[in-house]
């Protein structure tokens, strides 16, 4: 499982003109889920955004998660994080999760999110989204679980 996260003043995610999802202070999380993901590792990967430490805390340090100031999340489903760009220019996805196998694996990610506390907003699994980010600090991490 692959994921970029970003810490956020806020993001939202529209489809169709449409606000789908949408979050003020916290993180926007782009999801992938990878062939051979298990619920284990979307349990692994949902309890290490929710504890990672990228929020300041009072000396400026980063070093408050999530969980520690109440923020939410925006988690946003994008196979493209499976690109595979070794040969050529035009990127593969070989290694991303058939669409089925992707979709229950980013709704495990979001359901052990929630039942960690957290307040969970999300995109549209395989929509075609336009996703909008006041990214915070600019602090963007990537995280895989193999």
């Amino acid at each position: 499982m692959r994921c970029l996260v970003q810490r956020a003043a806020s993001a939202k995610v529209s489809c169709h003109g449409r606000v789908v999802g949408e979050i003020g202070e916290g993180l926007l999380i782009l999801i992938c889920g990878m062939k051979g993901d298990t619920d284990e590792i979307a349990h692994f990967m949902a309890n290490k955004v929710a504890k990672l430490r990228v929020f300041r805390d009072s000396s400026g340090k980063m070093n408050k998660s999530v969980l520690d100031t109440g923020g939410a999340m925006l988690v946003v489903s994008q196979f493209t994080l499976a690109a595979d760009t070794s040969r050529g220019n035009r990127p593969g996805f070989q290694n991303a999760a058939v669409p089925t196998e992707g979709e229950r694996l980013y709704r495990k990610f979001i359901e052990y999110s929630k039942d960690l506390g957290i307040r969970v907003a999300e995109g549209l699994f395989g929509g075609d989204m336009l996703v909008e980010i006041v990214n915070d600090g600019p602090v963007t991490i990537w995280l895989e679980k193999i």
